[in-house]
């Protein structure tokens, strides 16, 4: 069983187990001797000095606002206004009215409005019904624990008035933008909105990969407008990138951290750029996979070499939760604001047959997988997009790891070089929360430090001459891997 969960990628688990069968067969103070080793063992384990120092550390550190401006205090956010009531939208306002916050939801007619409020209030049911079951299963003193439940669950749905009214959104602290990703449509409802609320509110904008820096030209208070980019599904995904605009003032960011750490997710605060940190990074683990399946790397190794690696699921399946409908959208985005700067990669292609197919991921069932209830497999036709067909001779296993390992880690050290990232702290968590980054590696900037900068480069360079571009290193950390430096020592506050 910890084998098929862990892939041996998390020492624990099996120094815990080496504990118990070896201290079983000894006496009582020979089995403690033995667990103490198996711990000093598991401590003096590069895993575990980098899963304390981010999940632990560095996450505390983080939700209580240490990525604040210098000279900002902390402030209340009471009263959000969410613009878009569909299931980003509806997440935002259920974990906002979980937090004590005021939410007011609006949507382009009521029905709308009314189905995002509906969100929440089946998310809340399904707390009131655990409550009701705790109280019968536990003693009877513990019962009112059931009134208590119910009673919770109505103030939070009482705290989200659902309306297509904009003056409704006279007095919110903050506003969230969540409807879907088309900049017309966001100009349009920024100018709406900033008609009604007040010249200290700020305006976020909920947007993937969008630059906030261009959608902040809509704004007539640039200073105060912001991104707040969710992940789905919000009540469940604990990251939340503040994005900087370049006319983003420190009061804003400061405000979107207040938001972000009341209603209990990690802030990080990234600079502007298209993809901003999450999005950015795991496009480039996406993409290759799709680079893998166009070679004719058969799919089922391109998918397990990744969970073998210690990612929670492989780049087909991730495309897959993600929706493929929406790939295309943000691919079309791209190529309409980049223009002849746009660059296609060989995923142009597989994204595109897949949305003319209507195979759109789990949400309608069928995606690179074949989805039938809980069970999934994939899909037999996916070898139409190996160009030159499926190789006779696969690669090993461990070569597909570091392709697709390395390709995301690359591309955080590139963010770094660029000042996009500016703590390797926020690096660190954003890529363990954002996208799944293996987590007992400490992130994606750590899993460079612990390999070191000058073996992860040799590395690297061997894979660029194999795959390509993706994996040339930036100068920064050529200029690392020979001054032997790591990014935690550089970039520490």
């Amino acid at each position: 069983m910890v084998s098929k969960e862990s892939f041996g990628n998390y020492p624990a688990m099996r120094n815990i187990i080496a504990s118990v069968y070896e201290g079983s067969l000894v006496p009582m103070d020979a089995a403690l001797r033995i667990e103490s080793r198996y711990f000093c063992d598991l401590m003096l384990k590069p895993e575990s000095g980098n899963m304390v120092r981010s999940l632990f550390l560095s996450k505390q550190a983080l939700e209580k606002g240490e990525a604040r401006p210098e000279g900002q205090v902390k402030g209340e956010i009471n009263k959000v206004g969410i613009i878009g009531a569909g299931f980003m939208g509806a997440g935002v306002a259920y974990v906002s009215a979980m937090a004590g916050i005021e939410v007011v939801l609006i949507d382009r007619d009521q029905e709308s409005a009314d189905k995002g409020k509906q969100f929440v209030i089946d998310r809340d049911q399904e707390s009131a019904d655990k409550g009701k079951q705790f109280a019968i299963d536990e003693q009877a003193k513990r019962v009112k624990r059931k009134k208590t439940t119910e009673e919770k669950a109505l103030a939070v749905t009482n705290r989200i008035y659902a309306t297509t009214d904009y003056s409704k959104l006279n007095g919110v602290d903050l506003v969230v933008e969540a409807v879907f990703e088309n900049s017309e449509l966001k100009a349009e409802i920024t100018k709406r909105a900033e008609k009604f609320i007040d010249k200290a509110a700020i305006f976020g904008s909920n947007t993937s990969t969008i630059p906030i820096t261009d959608l902040a030209t809509a704004s007539v208070r640039p200073d105060n407008f912001i991104g707040i980019h969710f992940f789905s599904p919000v009540h469940k995904m604990m990251l939340v990138e503040i994005i900087k605009g370049k006319k983003t003032c420190d009061y804003a960011i400061s405000r979107a951290i207040d938001f972000v750490s009341k209603i209990r997710k990690v802030p990080i605060v990234v600079e502007d750029t298209r993809g901003f940190y999450a999005n950015r990074c795991v496009m480039r683990y996406i993409q290759e996979g799709f680079n893998m399946l166009s070679e004719g790397v058969k799919p089922a190794l391109i998918e397990n070499a990744a969970k073998m690696a210690g990612m929670p699921v492989g780049p087909l399946s991730l495309q897959d939760e993600v929706a493929i409908d929406l790939a295309h959208k943000v691919m079309l985005q791209s190529k309409n604001d980049l223009g002849s700067q746009y660059v296609e990669g060989k995923g142009d292609a597989i994204v595109k047959t897949m949305f003319e197919a209507e195979r759109f991921g789990r949400k309608n069932g069928k995606g690179f997988y074949v989805y039938e209830g809980r069970e999934k497999h994939l899909w037999s036709e996916l070898d139409q997009f190996a160009l030159d067909g499926i190789l006779q001779e696969q690669p090993n296993v461990q070569d597909v790891k570091d392709r697709l390992m390395y390709a995301q880690a690359i591309e955080a050290a590139r963010t770094m070089a660029e000042g996009i990232v500016h703590d390797p702290r926020e690096a660190d968590l954003g890529s363990i929360f954002g996208w799944g980054f293996a987590p007992f590696t400490g992130g994606a900037i750590s899993f460079i430090d612990t390999i070191g900068a000058k073996a992860f480069v040799a590395r690297a360079d061997e894979l660029l001459e194999a795959y390509g571009p993706q994996y040339e290193v930036p100068p920064l950390l050529r200029e690392m891997s020979k001054a032997n430096e790591t990014f935690y020592n550089k970039f520490s506050r």
